[in-house]
């Protein structure tokens, strides 16, 4: 594979991992329309530091634990899907209880980015198989990429929900919950 097909390629994979990421990343942005640009680079970096974390560690386990991965790659599915069920759920309940008010000042605590982060790029752990033949430095190079296109690909929808949020004052908190379930019907039942 020549480096133009390879860094093609790689830029095109993140992209497809990049699309969950986004979708949480406006309902992110719902929730906190005062979010700094600080706070939303904070996030962006967290998930694409997973979108870089899951394919290597995909590739690892293709190529130094195999038998014990396959095991587990049926149940991936699940588990985002039940991770996002559970941020969404909470999402859409507080949304629905407690004053205006409260709904807009909620905050992304740091315990939610980090199971939104793990949820939105467990299904990265399978790109492990399409970089399996990769030796380390070009599996490093990819996963690298993807988390520099996810990062990309969030920080606009960041903008996009602050900006949404402002205007959806109490209503945000439901509208994220309802995408994050979306999305984890989505990872398991339209991969």
């Amino acid at each position: 594979m020549n480096q133009l097909s390879f860094i093609l390629t790689s830029v095109l994979l993140g992209f497809g991992l990049a699309m969950d990421a986004f979708s949480v990343s406006v309902a992110d942005g719902l929730q906190d329309p005062g979010m700094s640009p600080r706070r939303m680079h904070v996030i962006a970096g967290a998930f694409a530091f997973f979108q870089f974390l899951m394919p290597m560690i995909g590739w690892f386990c293709v190529r130094f634990i195999i038998t014990y991965f396959r095991v587990l790659q049926p149940y991936i599915p699940w588990i985002g899907m039940i991770l996002l069920y559970w941020i969404g759920g909470n999402m859409i309940r507080e949304g629905l209880s407690g004053s205006q008010e409260e709904q807009t000042v909620t905050r992304l605590t740091a315990g939610t980015l980090l199971v939104q982060a793990v949820a939105t790029s467990i299904d990265a752990l399978s790109v492990g198989f399409t970089i399996a033949e990769y030796e380390f430095p070009q599996a490093l190079c990819a996963s690298l990429i993807i988390a520099a296109v996810t990062f990309l690909v969030c920080v606009p929808g960041l903008m996009a929900g602050r900006k949404a949020g402002g205007k959806l004052t109490g209503k945000a908190s439901v509208i994220g919950g309802l995408i994050l379930i979306l999305i984890g019907t989505k990872i398991k039942f339209f991969p």
